[in-house]
Protein backbone atom coordinates (compact mmCIF):
# COMPACT_ATOMS: atom_id res chain seq x y z
CA UNK A 1 0.00 0.00 0.00
CA UNK A 2 1.27 3.50 -0.77
CA UNK A 3 0.45 6.38 0.81
CA UNK A 4 0.83 10.22 -0.74
CA UNK A 5 0.75 12.99 0.87
CA UNK A 6 0.75 16.59 -0.86
CA UNK A 7 2.22 20.34 0.71
CA UNK A 8 3.38 23.49 -0.68
CA UNK A 9 -0.04 24.93 -1.48
CA UNK A 10 -1.70 28.37 -1.25
CA UNK A 11 -2.62 31.75 -2.33
CA UNK A 12 -0.06 33.26 -4.38
CA UNK A 13 -0.15 36.65 -6.70
CA UNK A 14 -0.72 36.30 -10.30
CA UNK A 15 3.47 35.98 -11.69
CA UNK A 16 4.28 34.64 -8.70
CA UNK A 17 5.63 30.76 -7.98
CA UNK A 18 4.83 28.04 -5.52
CA UNK A 19 6.41 24.27 -5.03
CA UNK A 20 4.05 21.51 -4.79
CA UNK A 21 6.02 18.41 -3.10
CA UNK A 22 4.49 14.67 -2.94
CA UNK A 23 6.36 12.46 -0.17
CA UNK A 24 5.19 8.84 -0.61
CA UNK A 25 5.34 6.12 1.82
CA UNK A 26 6.41 2.54 0.50
CA UNK A 27 8.94 0.90 -1.11
CA UNK A 28 8.26 0.93 -4.92
CA UNK A 29 8.61 4.69 -4.98
CA UNK A 30 11.50 4.25 -7.10
CA UNK A 31 9.44 2.57 -10.10
CA UNK A 32 6.51 4.16 -9.94
CA UNK A 33 5.44 6.73 -12.61
CA UNK A 34 4.46 9.86 -10.62
CA UNK A 35 2.07 12.77 -11.88
CA UNK A 36 0.16 15.86 -11.27
CA UNK A 37 -2.97 16.65 -12.02
CA UNK A 38 -5.45 19.63 -11.04
CA UNK A 39 -9.28 20.45 -10.71
CA UNK A 40 -10.86 23.33 -10.83
CA UNK A 41 -14.42 23.77 -9.55
CA UNK A 42 -16.83 22.50 -12.13
CA UNK A 43 -14.26 21.03 -14.40
CA UNK A 44 -12.66 17.56 -15.24
CA UNK A 45 -9.48 16.31 -13.00
CA UNK A 46 -6.59 17.08 -15.66
CA UNK A 47 -3.23 15.68 -15.97
CA UNK A 48 -0.72 18.64 -15.59
CA UNK A 49 2.64 16.80 -15.54
CA UNK A 50 4.61 13.50 -15.20
CA UNK A 51 7.53 11.62 -14.77
CA UNK A 52 8.78 8.47 -15.48
CA UNK A 53 10.66 5.67 -13.43
CA UNK A 54 13.63 7.01 -15.36
CA UNK A 55 12.91 10.58 -14.61
CA UNK A 56 11.70 11.46 -18.17
CA UNK A 57 8.96 14.20 -18.01
CA UNK A 58 5.63 15.56 -19.65
CA UNK A 59 3.94 18.71 -19.60
CA UNK A 60 -0.11 19.44 -20.50
CA UNK A 61 0.41 22.33 -23.09
CA UNK A 62 -0.69 25.31 -20.43
CA UNK A 63 1.87 24.51 -18.39
CA UNK A 64 5.14 24.29 -20.34
CA UNK A 65 7.95 26.64 -19.84
CA UNK A 66 6.42 27.63 -16.53
CA UNK A 67 6.45 24.22 -14.25
CA UNK A 68 8.95 21.85 -14.21
CA UNK A 69 8.23 18.48 -12.34
CA UNK A 70 10.82 16.50 -10.49
CA UNK A 71 11.96 13.47 -8.18
CA UNK A 72 13.55 12.52 -5.44
CA UNK A 73 13.87 8.62 -5.11
CA UNK A 74 15.97 8.93 -2.09
CA UNK A 75 13.34 10.89 -0.49
CA UNK A 76 10.22 9.27 -2.36
CA UNK A 77 9.28 12.66 -2.78
CA UNK A 78 7.90 14.46 -6.14
CA UNK A 79 7.74 17.95 -6.93
CA UNK A 80 5.74 20.94 -9.03
CA UNK A 81 7.69 23.97 -9.37
CA UNK A 82 5.49 26.62 -10.84
CA UNK A 83 6.61 30.04 -12.13
CA UNK A 84 4.36 32.49 -13.74
CA UNK A 85 1.45 31.78 -12.31
CA UNK A 86 -1.69 32.36 -13.63
CA UNK A 87 -4.91 32.98 -12.13
CA UNK A 88 -6.25 29.94 -14.69
CA UNK A 89 -4.24 27.63 -12.76
CA UNK A 90 -6.41 27.93 -9.56
CA UNK A 91 -7.17 24.33 -8.65
CA UNK A 92 -6.94 21.44 -6.35
CA UNK A 93 -3.70 20.02 -7.03
CA UNK A 94 -3.13 16.07 -6.94
CA UNK A 95 -0.52 13.98 -6.91
CA UNK A 96 -0.75 10.40 -8.25
CA UNK A 97 1.08 7.47 -8.56
CA UNK A 98 1.06 4.14 -11.03
CA UNK A 99 1.98 1.30 -10.04
CA UNK A 100 1.23 -1.59 -12.97
CA UNK A 101 -2.71 -1.74 -12.56
CA UNK A 102 -2.72 0.45 -9.15
CA UNK A 103 -3.43 3.83 -9.03
CA UNK A 104 -2.68 6.02 -5.68
CA UNK A 105 -3.75 10.03 -5.06
CA UNK A 106 -3.19 12.21 -2.54
CA UNK A 107 -5.76 13.98 -0.07
CA UNK A 108 -5.08 17.08 -2.99
CA UNK A 109 -3.49 20.26 -2.24
CA UNK A 110 -5.58 23.88 -3.38
CA UNK A 111 -3.51 26.24 -5.43
CA UNK A 112 -5.32 30.09 -5.75
CA UNK A 113 -3.49 32.75 -7.59
CA UNK A 114 -5.12 36.28 -7.71
CA UNK A 115 -4.12 39.68 -6.91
Amino acid sequence: QVQLVESGGGLVQPGGSLRLSCAASGRIFGYMRMGWYRQAPGKQRDLVASISSSSIALYADSVKGRFTISRDNAKNTVYLQMNSLKPEDTAVYYCNGWAGSVDYWGQGTQVTVSS
